[in-house]
């Protein structure tokens, strides 16, 4: 029985072009139920694609798309499965299929600066007025530093979720539970677009280039739910913009928006374009690792813990197949993974094997739990000491190496909250400079790099308001820093093997060490 397609809500109706049957039926294929639901084209007297579902119990088991070889006309079906609902012929919508699920997922998305401003909203289910980011603000007034406003804030009638990143709020508004992580996942990845696409996740970049980044949202998001993600896709399907691009639209009228179905959306490697050439062969990976650390006063580790991630460059030409060792794999903890990886194979064998993206990506995270496996680099020696009933108080802090494998520890800040009833501060240092607003209160030691010869210290008098009680507790330093060339957990790739194809790539591997949250008391 062949029944037309017809739609349980309203939406966008399909190209004149290419009219859509849908041919249902239902078998017993052992105990649970498959449902197969296929696209057909009368003029080409074939089958687009189907879509098999298997039930137990009312309960969708897995789903299985297939398509067909010509892939000329598939947009429509594609409109059709990610949108619609197919009925039976008395109008009823076929459950079970997972087509018939309404949108509950994100709503809108508001992009916040620094200054409390929205300069960029988008709504995808319905309007979403910006009062309702004001708890979000309360939450960030309550907030000491800008990273500790909560992730997820609850209001009478949404949740607000929202990530921080590169100066930029992005928060988005849930009607519904969701899973938090899932949404927190998803808008890191569009900052992440936004990277790729204009060199940089700002304000400005934002401003400059509003059209694509609507453009980018609308293809990233499907009617509240994360549809395409992966960089090779979203540029097949918007442009990323260029001078020659710019001027080319503003001329002809056109847009940055593709006029094919990109190959990836179709293919069982969805995050790999094919046809991918390249002159020159690269490979590297960047091993970045960060410590977060708390020191007591007598310099013994509170807490220690390594955060790591290999990102990666590939520009390789057309499919290869990439295998990835280390000398001690086993040192990594709660490793994450871009699909790409072959999960079984690194449980058997602690090998990353993988066809990788194009371009720009991570490949894995990962985190170092064992305390007595992460090094700190650096130690200081304090003494900051205020008086009763005394106007001053000194301020004295020397910073030195104390396991850095034989390399130089550069860029190194000192940050230092100090208390309301501070002044100002008078202070001498040996290396570097300093700076102290005496509205926030924040101290900053610019240090540079550390010579073991000499090291670096900051001493002198802090001012403190006449008649103020001595302050209860003495500030803590937050310090920064990095280390070239050495991963500190001592995480070591061993090799990487190409297979599928037949030239010899460059390769190369650079490790960097850096301070996370790397708070010393006193």
């Amino acid at each position: 029985m062949r029944e037309r397609l017809r739609c349980c809500e309203p939406g966008p109706r399909l190209p004149p072009c290419l009219p859509v049957f849908l041919s249902s039926g239902a078998e017993r294929r052992g105990t649970p139920e498959a449902q197969c639901f296929s696209a057909l084209s009368p003029r080409s007297s074939g089958s687009l694609g189907s879509l098999t579902v298997l039930r137990r119990g009312g309960k969708v088991l897995s789903r299985t798309v297939s398509w067909s070889t010509d892939h000329s006309n598939l947009s429509a079906w594609l409109l059709l499965w990610r949108r619609k609902s197919p009925t039976d012929l008395s109008g009823r919508p076929v459950r079970g299929c997972g087509l018939d699920e309404p949108g509950k997922m994100i709503h809108s998305l508001f992009l916040i600066n620094c200054s409390g401003d929205i300069f960029l909203e988008k709504h995808w289910k319905s309007v979403v007025s910006q009062s309702v980011c004001d708890y979000f603000f309360e939450a960030q007034e309550k907030a000491v530093d800008v990273e500790n406003v909560p992730p997820v804030i609850s209001t009478p009638h949404h949740y607000l979720i929202s990530i921080y990143r590169d100066k930029l709020f992005f928060v988005s508004v849930i009607q519904t539970e969701v899973p938090p992580l899932f949404v927190i996942e998803f808008l890191h990845r569009v900052a992440d677009t936004f990277q790729d696409y204009f060199g940089e996740c700002s304000e400005a970049a934002i401003k400059d280039n509003v059209v694509i980044v609507y453009e980018l949202l609308e293809e990233m998001l499907d009617n509240g739910f994360p549809l395409a993600t992966e960089s090779n896709i979203l540029k097949e399907l918007i442009k990323p913009p260029t001078i020659l691009r710019s001027v080319v639209n503003s001329i002809t009228g056109s847009s940055n928006v593709g006029d094919t179905l990109p190959t990836g959306q179709l293919s069982n490697i969805p995050w790999r374009r094919a046809g991918v050439k390249y002159t020159n062969n690269e490979a590297y990976f960047d091993v970045v690792e960060e410590i977060d650390a708390i020191i007591d006063k007598s310099g013994s580790t509170v807490f220690a813990e390594i955060q790591g991630v290999i990102d990666a460059c590939i520009k390789l030409s057309g499919m290869p197949d990439l295998s990835l060792s280390f000398m001690n794999p086993r040192l990594l903890d709660d490793v994450s993974f871009h699909p790409c990886i072959r999960f079984k194979r690194w449980e058997s064998e602690r090998v990353l094997s993988f066809i990788p993206p194009d371009g720009n990506f991570r490949l894995i995270s990962y985190r170092v739990s064992s305390q007595n496996l992460v090094a700190i680099p650096v130690y200081v020696k304090h003494s900051i000491s205020f008086k009763e009933n005394s106007s001053c108080g000194r301020f004295d802090i020397t910073i030195g190496p104390k396991q850095n494998m034989g390399k130089t520890i550069e860029g190194i800040t000192v940050t230092v909250h100090m208390p309301k009833v501070v002044l100002n501060m008078n202070l001498t240092p040996t290396q570097g400079s300093y700076t102290f607003d005496p509205v926030t209160k924040v101290l900053t030691w610019d240090v540079g790099k550390i010579t073991p010869q000499k090291l670096p210290s900051l001493k002198g008098l802090v001012n403190l308001q006449s008649g103020a009680p001595k302050p209860e507790e003495n500030p803590s330093l937050n310090i920064q820093f990095k280390i070239q060339q050495l991963a500190i957990s001592g995480l070591k790739v061993n090799r990487l093997d190409m297979y599928g194809e037949k030239y010899k790539p460059f390769k190369g591997v650079k490790y960097v060490t850096k301070a996370g949250k790397f708070q010393v008391r006193t």
